[in-house]
């Protein structure tokens, strides 16, 4: 017999501070589509602990002690299967979130985020959609140090040459924010053609969701369509 939360996302909430686990523990027990399943103090636990529970979603704090919240999402990212990553930080931590989300983690919130938009964005998570904040984005994008976002562009546009030239198209509104619905309506192509483009686009660049690809065709600083 199945059990009533089997649907459930489950959740594993890791930070060093026992108090912000039991508060977002609590906060997300709230809700009867969410089930959190595990706790984890640092990153070598979180590694443990998604190898037991197989977590849909892992909350991830980024300074820990031991192995960092950084290191845990690029350990967990790597793997087949992984669960979606929602890294937790504040706004001292821009360039540390920016590495994160290179890594896979499908977006990131603040601490003080409210409760309501904390069940949600995990909710969201675990249906395949990034969590990003526009005006936390931006912020990100500025703190980008000249050298590095100089590198980062040739091997950006690098990839895009990869990609065919509807693909790039593609790829270009994807990292405009739009939707597959609305990236049909100006390419003129059904919604199912673009889904598979964005697929081989995935495909191609090595890449896991669309966060990233929106950050490459960012980094490429190419004119958009």
């Amino acid at each position: 017999m199945t059990s009533p939360d089997a649907a459930a996302v489950a959740v594993l909430i890791a930070d060093d501070d026992p108090l912000v686990r039991s508060g977002l523990t609590m906060m997300l027990g709230g809700d009867p589509a969410i089930r959190v399943v595990a706790q984890a103090g640092d990153g070598a636990q979180v590694l443990a602990e998604v190898e037991r529970h197989a977590p849909d979603v892992v909350l991830m704090d980024i300074r820990m002690p031991g192995m960092d919240g950084l290191t845990a999402t690029e350990a967990l990212r790597s793997r087949p299967g992984a669960p979606e990553v929602i890294v937790l930080t504040t706004f001292d931590a821009d360039e540390h979130v920016l590495r994160a989300l290179r890594a896979g983690a499908a977006g990131f919130l603040l601490k003080d985020t409210p409760p309501d938009e904390i069940v949600q964005a995990v909710r969201q998570v675990a249906r395949g959609l990034p969590v990003l904040s526009p005006s936390v984005t931006r912020r990100l994008m500025a703190r980008v140090a000249e050298s590095a976002a100089d590198r980062r562009q040739a091997e950006a546009r690098a990839g895009l040459a990869l990609l065919n030239d509807r693909e790039r198209e593609v790829a270009l509104a994807v990292g405009q924010g739009h939707s597959n619905a609305q990236i049909a309506a100006a390419l003129h192509l059904s919604v199912p053609t673009v889904k598979t483009h964005v697929s081989n686009i995935l495909t191609k660049l090595n890449l896991n969701n669309r966060v990233q690809i929106a950050l490459l065709t960012h980094d490429a600083d190419l004119p958009t369509p």
